[in-house]
């Protein structure tokens, strides 16, 4: 019932008892507006929506306010809204049950909120809202640090958040965080580095690689962004095997394992000055190199010589040069003959001087059997092994 109604049926109460008993009833006062819950708190993510909920009997004719607190504006009265803020609104329920919405929450809507109504003195309740931001890393570019080997390098991250985010390092692939003595030793090593400045000292190639900045606040969602470390050396080049022997028609393969940073031109070439195997690929398909990435500064560059030829043994070298500096390592390729030997079997044999002298040396008296070991030798060993193991038994038999 309206208040206007409620009005108009007391006064036609009160005209039919003085008509009827000739005295004035005692009027009644009307019960104060009263609060029938608690105005909640809230905390929410930047970018959500809220309300607070203020819940009022007994309010007559009376109004409810509401106030942001810590800078006294008024917001709405009764539904009309005051505050200039589209994302603010009022709502009513036609009976007691008043909403103040908040969408799109931003960091500058936390605060204290009050539902007042105006009776004298005022009633007001009170409701904090806390507004929380997922962390965000402030370098809008991935960024990246190189240093000579021996050198050091420093990253930052700084990452801002409500409340504020922890900021954390690891590795990728969780490799450990090497931290270092100046004499290049190992101080600590751990899987994770908490604070917003990393810096190594005295880095080593070890060091290369991806580094993650994690930041977290217990707001979803982490985020993290990726940093490179590149620490650049001269080259360093080792083949497998210096002396290398083969009969003539079989295939051999040279072995070459090497490091650079930066990137290296890497390329086999002949030491007697012929042209560059590398480079001639695609024009004798005898010969073919395959680089096998060990990680990203190192690798395995094989060479495949197909049906060795006489033109094809002497000096093969290994090369790799970046902007630091040229490093070189050579393999020698020599052919091994097959001649008969004393037991009737076919024995490989080194034309380097080693192995001449290997042949030179007066053979053990056969035996039956000898022969037969000797023949399944020479066909399921290595050219190679073969060899040298015939030649220790040529010396063994001398003494």
């Amino acid at each position: 019932m309206s208040p206007s109604r409620t009005k108009a049926a007391w006064w036609l109460a009160t005209f039919l008892t003085v008509f009827v008993t000739g005295e004035m009833p005692i009027q009644m006062e009307e019960p104060e507006p009263e609060f029938l819950q608690a105005l909640e708190n809230h905390t929410v993510t930047q970018g959500r929506d809220v309300h607070f909920t203020c819940v009022v009997n007994h309010l007559s004719n009376y109004r409810v306010a509401w106030i942001k607190s810590d800078s006294k504006a008024i917001l709405a009265i009764h539904t009309n809204m005051v505050a200039l803020n589209p994302r603010l609104s009022v709502t009513y329920n036609n009976h007691n049950t008043w909403k103040l919405h908040v969408s799109n929450v931003q960091a500058n809507d936390s605060g204290t909120y009050m539902c007042q109504v105006n009776t004298d003195p005022m009633k007001s309740q009170m409701g904090h809202l806390s507004v929380v931001i997922p962390p965000d890393i402030v370098d809008t570019v991935s960024e990246g640090s190189s240093a000579r080997e021996g050198g050091s390098v420093r990253l930052t991250c700084s990452a801002t958040g409500v409340p504020p985010p922890t900021v954390m390092w690891r590795r990728e692939l969780n490799r450990p965080i090497v931290f270092r003595h100046d004499g290049g030793k190992e101080k600590k090593v751990v899987t994770s580095f908490k604070g917003e400045c990393l810096e190594l000292a005295h880095v080593q190639r070890t060091d290369m690689g991806a580094y993650y900045c994690i930041a977290s606040n217990g707001i979803p969602p982490t985020v993290s962004r990726r940093y490179h470390v590149q620490v650049h050396f001269i080259p360093q080049v080792k083949v497998t095997n210096q002396l290398v022997g083969a009969p003539l028609g079989s295939d051999i393969q040279l072995q070459c394992y090497i490091e650079s940073a930066p990137a290296a031109m890497n390329s086999w070439y002949r030491e007697d000055g012929k042209s560059l195997v590398s480079d001639k690929l695609s024009e004798n398909p005898k010969f073919r190199v395959a680089e096998t990435m060990v990680n990203e500064y190192s690798l395995w560059m094989n060479l495949t010589i197909k049906s060795l030829a006489p033109g094809d043994f002497g000096t093969y070298i290994c090369s790799s040069v970046n902007a630091l500096g040229k490093m070189e390592s050579q393999v020698s390729v020599h052919r091994l003959e097959l001649s008969v030997n004393g037991f009737g079997a076919e024995e490989p044999m080194v034309s380097g001087a080693a192995w001449q002298r290997a042949r030179n040396l007066p053979s053990a008296r056969a035996r039956p059997a000898a022969s037969h070991a000797h023949y399944f030798l020479a066909h399921h060993l290595p050219p190679q092994l073969y060899a040298l193991l015939l030649t220790m038994l040529r010396y063994v038999h001398t003494f």
